[in-house]
């Protein structure tokens, strides 16, 4: 028997609620319909919602123009709205006779790698027993997520976590589009994307809405680390009839198309490049930069400098004299060990300086 396929589908808040921030509960049912339907036709899915502050605001006055806009207070707005949310997700997929779980997931998961590999056992399991785990971001007291302002990210690592085969990005667009749609009649949809490049993303911009903040671009960032995930990705209008059955069977027209790419990350050195805040910057040469793209080790003597403070373990960016972050990895020793012998050969060194910077190991170059 093959084994079933796993969707990944993400929505934004834009999709799902209305100008005030009213949850669209036709819109939550639509998608359950369609995750119902995927789930008869042999899939396994999990989804990614938005929402939680969004829905929370008209519950206590404070929709459309009187959101506020600090940290404290998005967060105690996330706990009314979190509850809500669940609630209709769980009522629109009982109709069709399936169970929800409800997954939050904060910055702490993503950035300890136990942490990282332990929610997706969790997830893993919950599809076992038939599950269809209902994931958000734990507003409630990731002020870090706040500040990220979307799914997108972890939609994509999520499918990383499950070993998805597909990931849906659904908003309020068909896709990726020539120009900006909203401001070019003549912008028309880019139906496949081999690989995002640096003219791919020009063609985006920021936050796409007041009530959804991803936008476009951190669409195609999602897109790109589930494409070096080895996950091809569909980005979709959700308010397209079907979008989920056609995104999966790779209907013509359905959206956009980000192709997996042939050579996949593997999924240590994805959550090093993806999932991991960087606490500081190494600053290297010419020749080191040479050799970390021939897969060797950041060695002392091709570090020109060093920024930030940070202790070994921590992720770091190497940057190139030109500016460029090129590549991150895991220090192997703190900040104030790494300066004592940055720029020394072995032979120069004093006594007990670090030699390493960053292991190959726990190097990824960064793809462009």
């Amino acid at each position: 028997m093959s084994k079933p396929s796993t969707i990944v589908v993400k929505v934004g808040t834009s999709s799902i609620t209305d100008g005030e921030g009213v949850i669209d509960r036709t819109a939550v049912d639509k998608l359950c319909a369609e995750v119902a339907a995927a789930r008869d036709a042999g899939n396994r899915v999990v989804v990614v919602t938005s929402g939680a502050i969004a829905a929370g605001l008209p519950e206590i006055g404070l929709g459309g123009a009187n959101r506020p806009t600090d940290t404290i207070t998005l967060q105690a707005v996330a706990t009314i709205g979190q509850s809500a949310l669940m609630a209709h997700y769980r009522e629109a997929l009982a109709a069709h006779g399936l169970i929800a779980g409800q997954v939050l997931l904060v910055p702490f998961d993503f950035i300890v790698r136990s942490q990282y590999v332990h929610a997706g056992q969790t997830l893993v399991r919950l599809l076992e027993l038939g599950v269809v785990p209902i994931v958000n971001e734990n507003d409630a007291i990731a002020d870090d997520e706040i500040r990220w302002g979307d799914n997108d990210r972890i939609a994509a690592l999520v499918a990383n976590l499950v070993d998805a085969d597909q990931l849906v990005l659904l908003t309020d667009t068909p896709g990726v589009h020539t120009a900006d749609p909203k401001v070019d009649a003549s912008a028309s949809l880019i139906e496949e994307i081999v690989e995002i490049d640096h003219q791919t993303e020009a063609l985006v911009g920021g936050a796409g809405s007041a009530r959804g903040s991803g936008g476009m671009a951190s669409k195609l960032t999602a897109a790109k680390i589930a494409a070096w995930s080895g996950v091809s990705t569909v980005i979709a209008h959700a308010g397209r009839p079907n979008v989920l059955a056609d995104a999966i069977a790779g209907m013509p027209g359905a959206g956009t198309v980000v192709r997996a790419r042939d050579v996949r990350m593997p999924a240590r050195k994805l959550w090093i490049a993806f999932a991991v805040v960087a606490q500081g910057s190494v600053v290297v040469d010419s020749g080191a930069r040479a050799a970390l793209e021939r897969g060797k080790s950041l060695l002392a003597a091709g570090v020109r400098d060093i920024t930030g403070e940070f202790d070994a373990g921590s992720p770091v960016e190497v940057v190139d004299t030109n500016g460029e972050i090129f590549a991150k990895g895991l220090a192997r020793h703190s900040s104030t060990d790494l300066r004592r012998g940055a720029g020394q050969r072995s032979d120069d060194m004093p006594a007990g300086a670090p030699h390493i910077v960053v292991h190959a190991d726990d190097l990824v170059t960064l793809p462009r």
